[in-house]
């Protein structure tokens, strides 16, 4: 079996990664049309400034980052107010996300505009901010590629606190999407099969991944990704693990999978290298000891865990 059984207490592995400890209460049964301009007028709320798959963040001290500004200290920002989205209540106060013309290089002093990768990679900002971040930039992502309806090309607006968009032509309502990605570590008895695309750093290597397509269940999805990029027929397929990925909208969906074969014939458009790993392998590269010098993406990313717990496991 690679599923690990519910009758056996565990602590959930999804708020192990990063992005997914956000804790703001969306309130989603009572997002007025309004919802985001009567948000911005509270003395408390707290705006997350994003562009360009940066966010701007206050320094606070040597290695301190504030992701949070008031609405006076985002107006030196060049923020676009009116397309604020309201991502809910943190503590009885508004938090919102709004987009800005980030020009890097001439932010106020004491701002600096990073990227979401290095945000969490470089765990600038706690593991809540982090989630709320994943929400507001998967959010304003949207917006920005939904401004035309896809039925009539008409103009579409903001609604509901930035949680619909309705064209002005035709009147079809659009909703925010999440793009589902399946990511799964295929198992062979004491081993795994690991991969690494062109773009990857010299030693990396990660769990194989592609997305969702219609009509398809997770299962359906892992199976069709794994042997179309290694020719490895799957047969079980176990689910892990979720992890918001704001680039822009996905939902990483972790699953273990049992491979029923061994001979691996790469897809050489998606893969340069893909082999199967020992246990013993694996967690010598967790501690950047492997030999050959491979080595597992950092720890936070959804593949990080999937690798991880089973290579903690009792073989």
């Amino acid at each position: 079996m690679i599923a690990f059984p519910l009758d056996e207490p565990r602590a959930e592995a999804s708020l192990r990664v990063a992005f997914s400890g956000n804790l703001i209460d969306r309130q989603a049964e009572t997002r007025a049309d309004d919802a985001a301009v009567r948000a911005l007028e509270c003395l408390d709320a707290r705006l997350l400034v994003l562009g360009e798959g940066r966010i701007c963040l206050r320094i606070e001290g040597e290695d301190a980052f504030n992701p949070y500004f008031s609405r006076h200290d985002a107006e030196a920002l060049a923020v676009r107010f009116g397309e604020a989205v309201l991502l809910g209540h943190e503590g009885g106060a508004p938090v919102l996300a709004v987009s800005s013309d980030i020009d890097p290089e001439a932010l106020p002093k004491g701002i600096k505009a990073i990227d979401y990768r290095s945000v969490y990679i470089q765990d600038l900002i706690d593991r809540t901010a982090l989630g709320a971040l994943a929400q507001g930039a998967a959010l304003v992502a949207w917006h920005q590629n939904h401004r035309f309806c896809g039925r009539c090309g008409g103009e579409t607006e903001m609604r509901a606190g930035g949680y619909k968009r309705v064209c002005r032509a035709c009147g079809r309502e659009h909703f925010p999407r999440t793009d589902p990605v399946v990511i799964m570590l295929a198992l062979r008895g004491d081993t795994c099969l690991l991969g690494r695309g062109p773009h990857f750093a010299p030693g990396a290597v990660s769990c194989l991944a592609g997305f969702v397509e219609p009509g398809e269940t997770i299962e359906a999805a892992v199976r069709r990704e794994i042997a179309e990029e290694s020719s490895i027929a799957i047969g079980q397929v176990a689910y892990h693990a979720s992890q918001p990925w704001p680039f822009p909208y996905t939902l990483m969906i972790g699953c273990y999978a049992e491979a029923t074969s061994t001979a691996i014939v790469i897809d050489e458009n998606e893969l340069e290298e893909c082999r199967w790993f020992s246990r013993a392998e694996v967690r010598l590269m967790l501690e950047d000891k492997h030999p050959e010098g491979y080595r597992v993406p950092p720890g936070g990313a959804i593949a990080n865990i999937l690798i991880r717990d089973w290579a903690s496991s009792v073989s």
